[in-house]
């Protein structure tokens, strides 16, 4: 008699979602809600350590260049990483190296020269932890809810990010902006032992690993209790798959085009969401806005965007990626714009910044949940990291390009109409990826042994 066979893929579409898939996504939203924090933490203390050390001008734009360059590093080479490897080892390492280094920060960081040096390194880690909680939250999601839930999940790093400009207006003043980085390094670091305790391997990447079936037959009863599976079954996953160097294939297959406007809108999306978060709290000020009301601009920037996904989140699932990110990125183009103009009149700014976020960040969740689905498990990790690997190259340039024209005296306004430009071009190349149609390779059965 034949051994019974069971596509894992089918087995999670097939069941409402558990509390073990909720259990999962709740852990990668705590990575991505302390990578959040890490990332913004550096812009909501520009201002306090440009005082602190007596820098001039713009030139705090190095320290956001280099942590943004280790970001991009990190999503290039840990993507690819965690698909031959596995997601969970590299979620969990990359954790505690961004949470260990971000409280070597703190405490060793003595100029601007080791500043950029301790936030390369952390960059790094942060690069590592985004893409696979994404990739490992899409491959436990049914198909039905995969954008939801991803989009809900990667609601953390907002959240993360807002909880940042919170902090640092609060804790600047009272312990200095050191103690904000000691928070932001400790708390993830206390988050590791729940991810080496609850934190499961990518089902599907067993299934692609092979030999792994008992692990996969108890992730299966843990997510349905109900389920019983034969000693010999046989688990498969009805999807493309592939060997040698994982980038190529994102480039196969019908995907070369979709590949290449999709890292367009990561590019431009990332450009913008770190102008602002490098820049608006140092502009607000010299605008004349109060200190705690500029990181709170940023922190409702953030906020903005969490009320975003949940909006967008529901409108992707009804009407698909494409036809609610392009305009979506049109209308934060709108607000990123309006912000050089009412950067002098405080709660004006509060109102702008907030629908910025709702709209640019809403935005970036949505590609973020469009790569994690647009790919097969065997490149997923890869495709999400380098999509954000190239996203953090404009991320480099937003701060790096705010910084210069802020040396050359440019125009508040000027700054953010740059910002909105890039939206606009965001928005056109999410219209043009929806109209590629990229056929979809033929599914292969890839079983467990």
């Amino acid at each position: 008699m034949a051994a019974p066979i069971v596509d894992v893929v089918a087995a999670l579409d097939h069941q409402r979602v558990s509390a073990f898939q909720i259990r999962v996504a709740a852990l990668c939203a705590a990575v991505v809600f302390f990578d959040g924090f890490d990332t913004q933490v550096i812009g909501n203390l520009n201002p306090a350590i440009a005082k602190d050390w007596q820098l001039t001008g713009g030139v705090m734009k190095w320290v956001g260049t280099a942590g943004l360059v280790g970001l991009m590093l990190g999503a290039l080479t840990l993507g690819p990483l965690a698909d031959r490897i596995g997601r969970r080892a590299v979620i969990i390492g990359s954790t505690l190296a961004f949470g260990t280094i971000t409280v070597l920060t703190g405490a060793f960081a003595d100029s601007l020269a080791s500043l950029i040096v301790w936030r390369f390194l952390t960059g790094i880690g942060l690069g590592g932890a985004m893409p696979n909680s994404i990739a490992m939250t899409a491959e436990y999601a049914p198909r039905r809810y995969q954008s939801s839930l991803v989009m809900v999940m990667f609601c953390g790093f907002p959240l993360g990010a807002s909880f940042a400009g919170f902090v640092a207006g609060e804790m600047i003043g009272l312990s200095g902006w050191r103690s904000v980085l000691y928070i932001g390094g400790i708390l993830p670091i206390a988050l590791v032992p729940l991810l080496l305790a609850g934190l499961p391997e990518s089902i599907r990447h067993l299934v692609l690993e092979g030999k792994q079936v008992r692990r996969i037959r108890a992730i299966l009863v843990q997510i349905n209790p109900t389920a019983t599976y034969a000693e010999d079954t046989r688990f498969i996953i009805s999807e493309q798959h592939g060997g040698g160097v994982p980038v190529k294939y994102l480039f196969m297959d019908g995907r070369a085009l979709a590949t290449v406007l999709l890292w367009i809108t990561f590019f431009m999306s990332l450009l913008n969401i770190f102008l602002i978060n490098f820049w608006l709290p140092k502009l607000a000020q010299d605008s004349g806005v109060p200190d705690k009301l500029s990181h709170f601009a940023t922190g409702l920037f953030q906020a903005g965007g969490v009320a975003g996904v949940l909006v967008l989140g529901f409108l992707v699932d009804r009407f698909g990626s494409y036809r609610v990110l392009a305009p979506t990125y049109f209308f934060a183009a709108v607000f990123i714009g309006l912000i050089g103009f009412v950067a002098a009149e405080p709660y004006v700014l509060l109102l702008t910044a907030t629908l910025a976020g709702v709209f640019v960040i809403g935005g970036q969740t949505g590609a973020n949940a469009l790569a994690s689905t647009f790919y097969p498990t065997f490149i997923r990790s890869t495709g999400v990291g380098w999509a954000l690997g190239i996203g953090r190259i404009g991320s480099i340039a937003g701060p790096f390009i705010g910084g210069t024209m802020i040396d050359f005296k440019a125009p508040v306004a000027s700054i953010f109409i740059l910002g909105g430009v890039a939206g606009l071009c965001a928005a056109l190349a999410v219209f043009c990826m929806g109209r590629t149609q990229a056929a979809a390779p033929p599914p292969i059965a890839i079983a467990a042994q």
